[in-house]
């Protein structure tokens, strides 16, 4: 096995300053039917003592063979570390027509994968600046830190290898350790083989891994490549576009080995189309491999397949982090070599991970629509428009349809890979996803409501408040392409927020207004939730009657009497409810005006009552009222009355009289009174009179025998000092009466 040195015809600058011996345990074959399956393995002689906190991509390289004479059982054996792998064979421009599969032995477990089939109809030769040395190959696949392989690759026919290029070989990559964060999350690994050092020595001329015939090994600068070159005659002038440029990791920050790519980029006259595409393997990857992944895919496009550099202008990982791809800046149209045949007058954008049956993430999503927008936007394209794009090749793509060199043909502003080339990429998941990035990409912002509104009531279909009221709301468009959101106030912004909130406050003035909020797309385009009606209301609400109590009938105790609490709440504008705070608490609607209660005898109690408005003002009232018992002992008598005693009675002890005409006066200074008696059976009939005046007769009979009955009550408008005379109407067959006092409020 052998580190895989980049084209010949362009300069080099070595990748290691000393001469290792790569050790192998060569070609083990399983024959037959044109399956070729090879095991790499090495032992170090003398393990290297060299240990640094940072190393390049290495990639290494054993050749495939096929043996007629059986299949053959492979060992499972051992290679050194490596992340990413691929097949590839002598011949740019030719197919494999054929499977490769591999497996694959994870260096921290141990455990060997299920065999994995490479995407092996790769386009052809995609690099326009590719030489003679550019090889076809597989798409490489990301299988994660390993240190064993084994590789099969089948005909199509599954029955002869005569149909299969030659050349075959497995690359494997070491991505290495290039960044400062990756440093300090791993410690130093052995390098992707086992190698032992030699005695050094002037450096051998290379050999081409192909033939093993020599090439000229030709040093040359290192290109560490910007994000925006310095502007020259050959270097176009970054165009401003309708949108604001994403954040994008340049190639200085993801560790691209400048010295494998030297050459200068070339340019498109402008981007008319984005090409999206996957960049298979897993998708299981942490994030914060993503450098990594990266550095595997360019060292894999130049020192595998043989091109001057990456081929995706962008890459993109699952937390949606975008990467710098080909070198020129990311603000011009660098040539790539993503999509044969259509790399003119278009940027390719490849999503790190396998998306055949798997979707990508929310975040790719977002971020691809975003490189789309920027890059349309700096030639005046929309995202969701069409195309004629010229084909460069004669071709099929993945639908059969037919392309000739020179013809043009209509393409989505944003298409798939396989829209321009026989192949599966970027998946049929990623692929049903086309409509919805360009959606994101050309707006307006999708899924926009509102949520809520606080500091506001609903009442009917007005929100009522009394002074700032904050809207929430939602949208399924990720906030990365979305400018800004407006409240606005009867049509108006009254107030702007950024395209990452949720809410914002406004306060709008006096009476009643419309608000709505409005998602301003970074491209511009608006869209407008539905207005809601909200009233502005700084009036409290009033007691155009206070809250009062007076006595009902119902069982008298000694420390508590049956009382009506009353009141009359009301507002200008929308009653919400009314709520009893002391003696004890109770809440009411608006339209409810009394409710039963009993209160405290023998002391001053506050009735506090709040009234609260729709939006929010409130109003309350607090007056006292004490309860009085007057007993029967207090009355003036008049007529023949006896004891009675009983802890029935209020007190222990009640008056009784069967004598007509016998009377009893109380008399007091109140708003409220009731007669408290005893009935039953026998009981008689009494006149009841007010202020020297009669006012009703009362029938003390019931069926069962009840004490301590506030039986009569009168009310007054206000406190005043009155008289409450009880006389027996001598009732026939049950004159007695017999009372236990009266009650009455002050």
């Amino acid at each position: 096995m052998r580190p895989r040195p980049p084209r010949t015809s362009r300069a080099y600058r070595p990748l290691s300053l000393k001469r290792r011996a790569w050790l192998t345990l060569g070609a083990v074959v399983i024959g037959g039917g044109g399956l070729a399956t090879y095991a790499a393995a090495g032992q170090p002689a003398t393990p290297g003592a060299e240990t640094r906190a940072k190393r390049p991509v290495k990639v290494y390289d054993f050749a495939l063979k096929a043996d007629g004479a059986g299949r053959r059982e492979l060992p499972r054996t051992e290679t050194g570390t490596f992340s990413m792998l691929g097949v590839s064979w002598t011949g740019a421009t030719k197919q494999l027509n054929g499977t490769a599969q591999v497996r694959t032995r994870a260096a921290a477990t141990g455990t060997w994968s299920a065999w994995r089939d490479l995407e092996a109809d790769a386009d052809p030769l995609r690099d326009p600046a590719a030489g003679a040395e550019a090889r076809g190959a597989s798409e490489p696949l990301w299988v994660g830190p390993s240190d064993g392989v084994q590789v099969q690759v089948v005909h199509e026919d599954g029955t002869t290898s005569a149909g299969l290029p030659t050349g075959l070989r497995v690359d494997l990559v070491d991505p290495g350790i290039a960044t400062a964060a990756e440093t300090r999350a791993t410690a130093a690994p052995r390098p992707a083989a086992f190698a032992a050092d030699e005695t050094p020595s002037p450096d051998p001329t290379p050999s081409d891994p192909d033939t093993g015939a020599p090439t000229p090994d030709d040093p040359g600068p290192s290109d560490p490549g910007t994000s925006t070159p310095s502007p020259s005659a050959s270097t176009p002038t970054p165009p401003a576009s309708t949108v604001p440029a994403p954040p994008v990791t340049a190639r200085a920050d993801w560790g691209a080995d400048e010295s494998i790519s030297p050459e200068e980029p070339e340019y498109n006259t402008g981007v008319k189309a984005v090409f999206v595409h996957h960049s298979t393997g897993s998708n299981t990857y942490a994030c914060a491999d993503s450098a990594s992944l990266v550095r595997g895919v360019h060292a894999y496009h130049v020192l595998v397949n043989g091109w001057k550099d990456i081929g995706y202008n962008f890459l993109v990982d699952k937390c949606g982090t975008i990467f710098e791809g080909r070198k020129g800046g990311t603000g011009l149209p660098v040539l790539g070599a993503h999509t044969y045949g259509w790399n003119r007058d278009s940027t390719g954008v490849a999503v790190l991970g396998e998306h055949t049956a798997t979707p990508a993430s929310d975040a790719a999503l977002a971020s691809i629509a975003r490189i789309a927008a920027w890059k349309l936007g700096q030639y005046g394209a929309e995202p969701t428009g069409t195309v004629q794009l010229t084909a460069g090749a004669t071709q099929k793509n993945f639908t059969g349809r037919s392309f000739t060199t020179g013809q043009s043909y209509p393409f989505e502003r944003i298409s798939a890979h396989r829209d321009g080339f026989n192949t599966e990429c970027p998946g049929g998941s990623l692929y049903a996803q086309l409509p919805a990035i360009r959606t994101l990409a050309a707006g307006p912002v999708m899924g926009l409501k509102l949520a809520s509104l606080s500091g506001a009531a609903l009442s009917g279909s007005t929100y009522w408040t009394k002074g700032a009221v904050t809207p929430r709301w939602s949208a399924t468009t990720p906030a990365a392409l979305i400018k800004k959101y407006e409240v606005l106030v009867d049509g108006k912004s009254a107030a702007t927020a950024a395209g990452s909130a949720t809410s914002a406050t406004v306060t709008p003035g006096a009476g009643s207004h419309t608000v709505a909020v409005r998602a301003v797309h970074q491209s511009g385009l608006t869209v407008t939730t539905a207005a809601v009606k909200v009233a502005t209301d700084t009036t409290a609400p009033t007691f155009p009657t206070a809250p009062t109590i007076a006595l009902r009938t119902g069982t008298v105790e000694t420390a508590a009497v049956p009382v009506v609490l009353g009141w009359k709440a009301a507002d200008a504008q929308a009653l919400k409810s009314v709520e009893l705070l002391s003696p004890t608490t109770a809440a009411f609607g608006p339209t409810v005006t009394s409710s039963a209660r009993t209160a405290k005898s023998g002391s001053a109690g506050v009735w506090s009552m709040r009234a609260t408005d729709a939006a929010g003002n409130t109003r309350t009232a607090s007056p006292s009222f004490t309860p009085v018992i007057l007993q029967e002992t207090s009355a003036v008598k008049s007529g023949t009355w006896s004891t009675r005693s009983s802890s029935s009675y209020l007190g222990g002890k009640s008056y009784a009289s069967g004598t007509k005409n016998a009377s009893l006066t109380w008399t007091f200074t109140g708003r409220s009174a009731s007669w408290v008696v005893s009935r039953a059976a026998e009981s008689g009939k009494a006149d009841v009179y007010v202020d020297g005046k009669k006012v009703t007769t009362v029938d003390l009979k019931s069926s069962t025998t009840r004490y301590r009955q506030a039986i009569w009550t009168k009310t007054w408008s206000g406190s005043a000092k009155h008289t409450v005379k009880i006389v027996v109407s001598g009732t026939g067959g049950r004159p007695t009466v017999t009372t236990d006092g009266l009650v009455y409020v002050k």
